[in-house]
């Protein structure tokens, strides 16, 4: 058994929708989310960038005793997961992609839709993934970084965001999405399988954690007035937030 806490690193507040399905999935593990908000979005940023970026956050996250990672961000995952696994060799990290081996099995009549930052639209870790699971499918492999502002911005209900999403689209808003595309498609998000694989995880090493209670923590180097108030926008009064600091990197 193991009491530190699970780490959730994002380049914003976008990872909020994992950071969801893993407090479900653990009400009794103490979580710590940070959010590189001063520095979001990472999507139009050089990969070598988003990797010396992602590096000290995840420095930062084994610094706070963090006895799992999940980078809850394609971009990252994408751009630089094999490398911050090798500098970080003996901590489990999990990386978020889209759900595309899933998007395969279910869908009966072999048509995808792929909705995610253009960094991971045009990734080879991306292409990959679509030629060895969706290779019998008609896919459609949609890139947007438009979203990504207004989701870190908290702005749930303008007339821009119903806009955007009518010609872009974006995985986290899933009820507006739904409305807009009708109940003859099935939107897939990744935040439940990733925290079954959390779970995969900690129970073969064995550091789930013995307590029945838990915490959280959430970091930005951002605003943290903002911050807070976005959070509470995305998830909701029904989650104990904890305490909100804001850092420096």
């Amino acid at each position: 058994m193991n009491n530190q806490p699970i780490g959730v690193l994002d380049s914003g507040i976008g990872g909020l929708s994992i950071l969801k399905e893993i407090i479900k999935k653990f009400p009794h593990e103490s979580i710590i989310y940070l959010a590189d908000s001063l520095n979001c979005p990472y999507g139009n940023r050089p990969e070598e960038e988003i990797y010396n970026l992602s590096r000290r956050l995840v420095g930062f996250l084994v610094d706070q005793k963090a006895k799992i990672i999940v980078i809850a961000c394609n971009t990252i995952t994408v751009t630089c997961l094999d490398k911050l696994r090798k500098d970080f060799p003996n901590l489990p990290i999990i990386g978020t992609v889209p759900v595309i081996k899933t998007a395969s099995l279910v869908s009966k009549k072999r048509k995808i839709g792929i909705l995610s930052t253009i960094a991971t639209s045009k990734s080879d870790y991306q292409k990959n993934l679509i030629n060895k699971f969706a290779g019998d499918c008609e896919v459609l492999n949609l890139g947007t970084d438009k979203l990504v502002p207004l989701v870190e911005k908290g702005d749930l209900k303008s007339g821009e965001l119903k806009d955007v999403l009518k010609s872009e689209l974006w995985p986290f808003l899933e009820e507006k999405m739904q409305k807009i595309l009708g109940s003859k498609v099935l939107l897939l998000d990744s935040g439940a399988a990733i925290a079954r694989q959390v779970e995969r995880i900690l129970t073969v090493n064995k550091t789930l954690s013995k307590k029945k209670s838990s915490s959280h923590i959430f970091y930005t180097t951002g605003d943290e007035d903002h911050f807070r108030g976005v959070i509470k926008e995305l998830m909701g009064e029904e989650i104990d937030f904890g305490l909100i600091k804001r850092i420096s990197l």
